[in-house]
């Protein structure tokens, strides 16, 4: 039997390397999370998924939200404390360090070059997400011309370049977000 004290380091030990180890953002942590979670015997295969979808569900980035969810499961308040810090603290440390080199190298035609060009991959990432979705969004039945003439193709159409007038314009992403889910509230129990 592990010692109250000691399942706090573990938590966070745990964390730690999950944060530390992945790079990708909080999906790309999920099977690390899973593999060491089951592993250690915190959490069974159904009680992950359902803290997967609480985790979606609620704001926050995910890798956060799991590890806050697990850490509370196994050791209560202080357990999601540990966990939660465990997860951060690599990328907080590394942002610091980067931070600190950025400083006394951006003068540098080297680094000036580098950040060039990560601003076009970031852009291209994006792109790429954002057009990877787009199936998903408008063509949920498939691509066929009847597609295009279906009321949930439509209805998302009109949200969506409302949406990006609104963005053109600079109205508050709050607002717009509030916004979009009205308009889908409204458009699913009338047209969907």
């Amino acid at each position: 039997m592990i010692s109250e004290g000691m399942i706090y380091l573990e938590l966070f030990y745990t964390f730690f390397t999950v944060g530390l180890f992945t790079f990708g953002g909080g999906y790309a942590m999920l099977p690390l999370i899973q593999q060491k979670v089951l592993e250690k015997g915190w959490l069974t295969l159904e009680e992950i998924v359902d803290f997967v979808a609480v985790s979606e569900s609620t704001p926050g980035p995910f890798a956060v939200n799991i590890s806050t969810y697990v850490g509370a499961e196994v050791g209560g308040v202080l357990g999601s404390v540990c966990a939660t810090l465990g997860v951060v603290l690599p990328s907080f440390i590394v942002i610091l360090i980067v931070a600190k080199c950025y400083i006394r190298f951006k003068n540098s035609k080297l680094v000036s070059g580098a950040m060039f060009a990560l601003r076009a991959t970031v852009v291209g990432l994006m792109a790429g997400a954002v057009f990877g979705m787009l199936p998903t969004v408008f063509l949920s039945t498939g691509i066929a011309w009847t597609s295009l003439l279906t009321a949930e193709f439509l209805c998302s159409a009109v949200i969506f370049l409302t949406m990006l007038v609104l963005a053109l314009k600079k109205v508050s992403p709050i607002i717009l977000i509030l916004c979009s889910a009205a308009a889908g509230i409204i458009s699913g129990l009338l047209f969907l």
